[in-house]
């Protein structure tokens, strides 16, 4: 990758991380604007990585549980377009937005994607088969909690066991506490839901 090209690719994370920050500073509408910007620059080819991050983010934004689970869904597709061999956009360790740190609410199940806003400043840079791996728990976490919204238990208990399976990639650090902490707190208030026949879900969008 060229430094016009690094450069490029570190412009489109920072105005992400921008948008970001009006989200969590409350402005919801303007922040949906400016990620809808980004993602119709970005295009259905442009960064795997950017398109996982900013529909992550994108999902935060949203009012309707419907379309905060179709914009995780775009985010899980996305990350699955990171195969080995392509170069990650952004270096794992960081998140857009420099300063930016997502918290994983009480009872949310939300969580950031790795790789995308806390832990700025790290120097690691794992390869991209783990950088994709990192990403799985959070992705699974935040679908299992839409399913929630949208009263679908055994919807969510299916990502939410994949969330729990993926968990052996999470770092023994703040963030994979956290992810560890959330998937728990999710799993104890769906242990309190009665179960119900599966639904057919949608398992991507474009």
């Amino acid at each position: 990758m060229t430094e016009q090209q690094e450069a490029s690719e570190d412009a489109v994370m920072t105005r992400i991380g921008q948008a970001v920050i009006l989200l969590h500073a409350g402005d919801r509408e303007e922040a949906r604007n400016r990620l809808a910007e980004i993602w119709a620059e970005i295009g259905a080819e442009g960064d795997s990585l950017h398109r996982c991050t900013l529909a992550h983010y994108m999902a935060d934004a949203q009012d309707d549980p419907a379309d905060e689970l179709a914009w995780d869904l775009r985010a899980l597709t996305a990350a699955d377009g990171l195969r080995p061999g392509e170069e990650p956009g952004l270096p794992p360790g960081r998140r857009p937005g420099q300063g930016v740190s997502p918290t994983l609410g009480e009872g949310s199940g939300r969580a950031p994607v790795e790789g995308s806003g806390q832990g700025v400043g790290q120097d690691a840079r794992p390869g991209p088969q783990q950088a994709v791996r990192v990403f799985y728990p959070s992705l699974h976490l935040s679908l299992a909690a839409d399913y929630v919204k949208l009263r679908r238990p055994e919807a969510a208990r299916v990502h939410l066991a994949r969330a729990r399976a993926a968990t052996g990639a999470l770092a023994d650090d703040g963030y994979g506490n956290g992810v560890r902490a959330a998937i728990a707190r999710l799993e104890r208030r769906l242990a309190a839901e009665p179960g119900e026949g599966p639904r057919p879900f949608p398992e991507q969008y474009s």
